[in-house]
This record gives structure tokens, C-alpha cells and sequence, in this order.
């Protein structure tokens, strides 16, 4: 079943991308959530009138999005985390801390578009990725160092 998703959703699209999913999780879900409509020719027709409409907008946005990434650059954040004597750190780090230090940085990055590599759970150096358009990925480095 072919449809076309409303907002982004993570690991199976972006807003206005026309996707193939199973019916029932279209039909039982996507659908009455309001995040996806069927494929059917009308509203692929509103679809591309829609884009036309928007392709400026949606330039600027994504150019605000390439903007964002050059000035967060090659920064690396230092995280401080309580910690045990062999490493291992008390609960983990979240994408929530990463997003309050671009923050106070002065940079706002969403947590949602914020992903991990790898679980951070001992101190070190690691990576994270911001989502911040769909064409534009770009990674953080950040240590975590114990209290």
C-alpha cells in the first residue's frame, strides 16, 4: 500500500514522500493518526501542487539547515556524568543533555534529531548525529568525563 506521509516520521519517511508500508499499519495507524493519506491520483496531484507552492520555502529552511551545521562546525561538547571507579556511568546520557548544551551554546537543536551511534553508558569519547533536514546530517563529537 502506497501512501503519502503529512509529517516526518523516523525510520520510515519525510513529510510528502510517497512510501510503501503494510495495510494494516497504514490503514490502523498512519491513517486515522493523521500522519500519512492514501496514495490515490487526486492527492497525488494536490501533492505536487503542494511542493510547487512550497519549493521555495522549503529551500530556505533547508539552506537555515546547512547554516546551522557549518556554524556548529567541529565543536566538541564535554559532558559530566557521575561515575563509578571502573568507568561505567549511572544511568546513561540522553539526547535530552545533548540538546540542553547545543542550547546553552546557543544553538537549538530539537532532541528527537538527535541520535547516538552507539548507547553511551561509560565515559569516553563518542558521536552523536543531528537530524537537522533531511538532507543534512551532520556529527557532534562529545566526551564524557566523570564527576
Amino acid at each position: 500500500m502506497e501512501i503519502i506521509l503529512k509529517t516526518d516520521i523516523a525510520g520510515l519517511g519525510y513529510k510528502n514522500d510517497v512510501v510503501a508500508v503494510k495495510a494494516g499499519y497504514g490503514r490502523n495507524y498512519l491513517i486515522p493518526q493523521g500522519f500519512a493519506v492514501m496514495a490515490t491520483p487526486s492527492n497525488r496531484k494536490v501533492l505536487a501542487e503542494n511542493i510547487k507552492q512550497a519549493a521555495h520555502k522549503v529551500e530556505k529552511i533547508r539552506q537555515d539547515a546547512f547554516d546551522l551545521a557549518a556554524s556548529i562546525g567541529e565543536m566538541a561538547l564535554t559532558i559530566a556524568a557521575k561515575a563509578g571507579d571502573s568507568g561505567k556511568i549511572f544511568g546513561r546520557v540522553t539526547s535530552l543533555q545533548i540538546s540542553e548544551m547545543l542550547k546553552e551554546k546557543g544553538f537549538d537543536v530539537d532532541r528527537k534529531k538527535i541520535s547516538f551511534d552507539s548507547e553511551v553508558k561509560t565515559t569516553g569519547d563518542y558521536t552523536a548525529t543531528l537530524d537537522l533536514h533531511k538532507d543534512v546530517k551532520h556529527k557532534i563529537a562529545f566526551s564524557v568525563v566523570g564527576e
